[in-house]
């Protein structure tokens, strides 16, 4: 290839980019997100530690989006916020409103086994119950006192297909979802989650413990999902975060630093430290 034809290939690639970010541009403005969880001046404390300062901001509803920032910076702390896991830890005290699609989560009148069955979890080690990947999947809903076997049936194929795992496991359901792989676990929690049909699907590190390739299904899994879900992923890897989320937030010692969509956070940031993270300088 001669230079006049590499210099013609680039141009193209260059329109072709151009191209594809100004549709996507176009059809986020076509069709805006509305919100589906609103942060307002959360404070958070263990005893004396102040953990979270101030931290203001508004979640898409069916967008992915992303929490980055080094260890200790608070982003796992105001994950566990949104669907009240944080009530477990003796001497924690909290301030400020969060509401998920209008409700005050943190009201007294706020019942917390209805905001965990809205806003479901999956956490950073997967944890199957010692259990068959059928009881795995539809325990929420056995909790919930529902016992009709159609109904569990329609359930926990429904959950499997939705977390990529239904061909995988369909003629193993009896079997104990503790002999799946690292990857294969980790649907499986993501199926119980979504098994109770929740609103809003948290991710704490979900991909830290697995291989590359079932990373790279979880990935795929998420990316799916949120046309049902608002998701909120909680990550070290900034490449994921660049792939998978539509709006990322950078966290640095318990404070928001930054917050916006993940294409021009990561191509330009507007804070300097999130500019010197996101090349490495720190971290």
């Amino acid at each position: 290839m001669n230079m006049s034809q590499e210099a013609g290939v680039k141009e193209a690639t260059m329109d072709t980019g151009l191209r594809i970010k100004t549709e996507v541009k176009a059809r986020e403005a076509a069709s805006p997100a509305d919100t589906g969880i609103v942060i307002k001046d959360i404070n958070l404390s263990y005893g004396e530690n102040h953990v979270l300062h101030d931290i203001t901001m508004d979640i898409d509803d069916k967008r992915v989006t992303a929490f980055i920032g080094p260890s200790g910076c608070g982003k796992s702390t105001l994950l566990r916020c949104i669907n009240r896991m944080n009530d477990l830890i003796d001497g924690v005290r909290i301030t400020g409103v969060m509401s998920v699609k209008g409700l005050d989560i943190n009201a007294r009148t706020t019942d917390v086994i209805e905001v965990r069955r809205r806003i479901g979890m999956v956490f950073q080690k997967s944890n199957p119950f010692p259990k068959s990947i059928y009881e795995n999947v539809i325990y929420g809903l056995r909790i919930a006192g529902i016992n009709d076997k159609s109904t569990l049936d329609e359930a926990c194929e429904r959950s499997l297909r939705g977390a990529a795992l239904w061909d995988e496991v369909k003629d193993r359901l009896n079997e104990s979802g503790l002999g799946l792989s690292g990857g294969q676990m980790q649907r499986l929690c993501i199926a119980r989650a979504i098994a109770v049909e929740p609103e809003i699907l948290l991710m704490d590190e979900p991909c830290s413990a697995l291989d590359p390739i079932a990373t790279l299904k979880v990935e795929e899994l998420i990316y799916s999902l949120k046309d049902k879900y608002t998701i909120v992923i909680v990550t070290h890897n900034l490449q994921q975060a660049a792939r998978v989320s539509d709006k990322t937030a950078f966290f640095w010692l318990g404070r928001l630093v930054e917050y916006g969509g993940t294409a021009d956070m990561f191509t330009k940031p507007v804070e300097k430290l999130t500019e010197d993270y996101l090349t490495g300088r720190f971290g």
